[in-house]
């Protein structure tokens, strides 16, 4: 994936997306030494970065596949914005959502437009039925994040945030399947100045970290974190772009997740899930690593339950 790739998808799907605010907190500045820049796709249409890789990956597809549709199983952020994608886009967005989502998110799924198929909560279900609706009308699988145009799509946050800030020393983003990490890195690598990735993970499902260390993909035993959208695991196209770009992987404790949380809404006054927060949190964890740098973060998304908060 090259420099032009991500000048080309950012072009492609500019109609589709917002241009995110990028905010700064003086407050945040003076109480951890650091220079932060926060990248707030919490304002991103749907509420998250993934719409960006969405849309370009339905948009790279021929005529004839925008015709027989998209495919997709996820019951979080990705089933949101691949049906809005296609809403907008003229396609029809199948969504295999296990059973045992909230219904909030099965009706925002169908209120942007996605026809949401139900399976049993298990990995091997949701394949399942994503492969016969493949077969039965002739969809395209995309995954929510092992997936070249989709990587490319999330990277253009990044490019966005180097446009206005071209100086940052360190990008740190939330890892959980890899495509916002991956697509961050190859934003940093072509259009920053030394700038590194960084990646926050929860030590609950640490995965990416691990996965570095040993160099080939690790699987989690449990899911027990409150950063609900991090417990996918990474896949064979991005893992590569991880292990060249992607300086380290910071883990993270629940407790250090709810503090960043909290600072991030009470400081800068946002909305921002307990995924996005990971990042800031691994600021948090090691400061003197981010001392008198210019860091930039990106704020993945705002899609929380306000009847669910943690503090």
């Amino acid at each position: 994936m090259t420099k032009q790739d991500l000048i080309e998808c950012h072009d492609r799907i500019k109609p589709f997306i917002h241009n995110t605010p990028v905010l700064t907190s003086r407050l945040i500045n003076d109480m951890t030494g650091t220079h932060f820049f926060f990248k707030c796709e919490n304002f991103q249409r749907m509420g998250a970065f993934k719409m960006r890789g969405a849309a370009n990956a339905i948009m790279q597809l021929s005529e004839e596949q925008k015709r027989n549709g998209v495919v997709t199983h996820s019951s979080g952020n990705f089933a949101q914005a691949l049906s809005l994608a296609a809403q907008g886009l003229g396609v029809k967005a199948y969504i295999v959502m296990p059973n045992t989502a909230p219904q909030v998110k099965k009706d925002a799924v169908r209120g942007y437009g996605g026809f949401v198929i139900e399976c049993e909560p298990t990995l091997e279900a949701r394949e399942r039925e994503s492969k016969q609706i493949e077969e039965k009308y002739g969809a395209t699988f995309i995954h929510p994040s092992n997936d070249d145009q989709v990587i490319l799509g999330q990277g253009t946050a990044c490019m966005e945030l180097l446009e206005a800030y071209p100086d940052l020393d360190f990008v740190v983003t939330p890892v959980g399947g890899g495509g916002l990490i991956a697509g961050t890195a190859l934003a940093a690598h072509y259009f920053g100045k030394q700038c590194k990735t960084i990646g926050g993970e929860p030590l609950e499902v640490d995965d990416a970290y691990r996965s570095l260390l040993s160099g080939k993909i690790e699987t989690n035993e449990t899911t027990n974190t409150i950063a609900d959208g991090l417990k996918t695991q990474l896949g064979d196209r991005n893992f590569p772009i991880i292990q060249q770009h992607v300086g380290e992987i910071i883990r993270v404790k629940e407790a250090e997740i709810v503090t960043a949380m909290r600072i991030l809404w009470e400081r800068l006054k946002i909305v921002c899930e307990p995924s996005s927060a990971v990042a800031f949190a691994a600021v948090l964890n090691q400061k003197e690593k981010f001392k008198g740098k210019k860091t930039g973060i990106i704020i993945s998304g705002g899609n929380v339950d306000l009847a669910h908060l943690p503090f």
